[in-house]
């Protein structure tokens, strides 16, 4: 089948590249001709495991094809994903202009009959609002689908591949048929594609995230009132994640999500009840909790040193949201360095992928290093920010060799209680006991 995909980025890229590696012809399109270039020299723009090896794969196969005119991607396609920015704006409701202003190019450009894609993260209506605006630029019959994504990022290829449910809201019997011969190689193994109104898709996709970021604050809720009653988060939550009703996913404490999705979708959401007069008071609280949580660390910070963080150096370790990725969207990292500067800290960082886009936000306000020892050298103290796995079993020898102190305040609980005992660190760590 012939794809147009519109928008090379995270989603679009993943989503791309992973519809040509079961044989389709799929054509990317971007406006940005330096990306276009780059990418048509088989060089990705991001970093996302195992997307290289497809990339490079399907180019070389001629099955993947980039190019910056919209009407040469969409001339022979069958379908036309959009998988577009929708940022959120200064109300936190999310922006469709990319998605409504490609809607309206495509509209003047089809000749026949085009199953027109929302995969971006959209409110409840947008598929109406896209239609609204092709109809009033064209007489040709087609079809707007909402097809929510739900990948993971570090692990987005899998998702896709191997998608646990495909959602799809249609109510259009050609766009429907379409759909689902597009998705049958990736659902063989019997996992479902859900066919609903496009009101309920889009609906579906912000409760999906939303139901996982209030997991996410209530056990970081649960890990501050562990701090306060002497429990062990770790102990609480692998007690209720035995509980098939409530599952053991999303259920580990530390300094708050962010990312690309959690963030805007909790917000969207939270605005779209707003905007329909409901106090959707669940989600404020998620997303209270969550901007309180990304500084705990910090506060932590400053209690070990009686406030006084001015001409004191610490060591950050990871910069992304999350490992086996360089996405630093609403990253807890961000904050922190801001906080820490703000109180005249110095800052070294390690990352392993996101350094460069840190970079691009902070500039020259903290330094980075080559590696995880180098970042200790001389610091009062470690900040663990990120879980990448290398961080899990570092040589703490290296490490005591390069602090100035032992001291070591873990956002993501890494590390055994006992074993940082038995080799004599301050360890301040999110839901536990304190080590002293």
């Amino acid at each position: 089948m012939k794809i147009a995909v519109v928008g090379t980025g995270y989603v679009g890229l993943v989503t791309g590249t992973c519809l040509a590696e079961t044989g389709n012809q799929v054509i990317c399109v971007d406006i940005n001709e330096k990306k276009v270039k780059m990418m048509q020299d088989g060089k990705l723009p991001i970093y996302e495991p195992g997307l290289e090896l497809l990339f490079e794969r399907n180019i070389q196969q001629k099955r993947l094809h980039f190019t910056s005119n919209l009407a040469e991607a969409i001339a022979e396609a069958k379908i036309i994903f959009m998988a577009l920015p929708t940022p959120p704006g200064g109300d936190g409701s999310a922006d469709l202009s990319y998605v409504l202003g490609a809607a309206k190019d495509i509209a003047k450009l089809i000749t026949e009959y085009k199953v027109v894609v929302t995969k971006s993260t959209v409110p409840v209506g947008t598929a109406d609002k896209v239609t609204a605006v092709m109809k009033a630029h064209t007489n040709i019959d087609f079809a707007v689908v909402s097809n929510p994504e739900f990948l993971r990022e570090g692990v987005a290829v899998e998702d896709f591949m191997k998608p646990d449910r495909v959602v799809v809201g249609t109510l259009d019997e050609r766009a429907r048929k379409l759909m689902a011969e597009l998705y049958s190689p990736y659902v063989r193994q019997g996992n479902p594609v859900i066919f609903m109104d496009e009101r309920s898709s889009e609906l579906t996709k912000y409760a999906a995230n939303s139901f996982l970021a209030t997991k996410i604050s209530f056990m970081n809720e649960i890990a501050n009132l562990c701090e306060l009653v002497g429990a062990d988060v770790d102990m609480v939550r692998r007690g209720i994640g035995s509980d098939e009703r409530i599952g053991k996913r999303f259920l580990f404490s530390g300094i708050g999500y962010g990312g690309s999705c959690f963030p805007k979708d909790v917000q969207a959401l939270a605005k779209s009840a707003e905007e329909n007069k409901y106090d959707f008071r669940i989600l404020n609280s998620v997303m209270e909790v969550n901007e309180v949580q990304k500084r705990v660390l910090v506060e932590k910070v400053k209690k070990y040193f009686k406030g006084d963080l001015k001409g004191k150096k610490f060591a950050i370790w990871g910069l992304a949201f999350k490992p086996e990725t360089d996405d630093i969207r609403e990253a807890p990292a961000l904050y922190i360095i801001d906080d820490l500067v703000a109180a005249g800290a110095i800052v070294t960082a390690f990352d392993p992928e996101a350094m460069n886009n840190v970079k691009g936000v902070v500039g020259d306000k903290i330094s980075f290093a080559e590696n995880q020892y180098d970042a200790l050298k001389d610091a009062d103290a470690l900040l663990i920010v990120t879980e990448w796995s290398v961080f899990r079993t570092p040589d703490f020898e290296q490490m005591e060799e390069n602090l100035k102190s032992k001291v070591i305040f873990d956002g993501r609980n890494l590390y055994d209680l006992e074993k940082m005992i038995d080799l004599g660190y301050y360890y301040n760590s999110i839901g536990r006991k304190l080590i002293s």
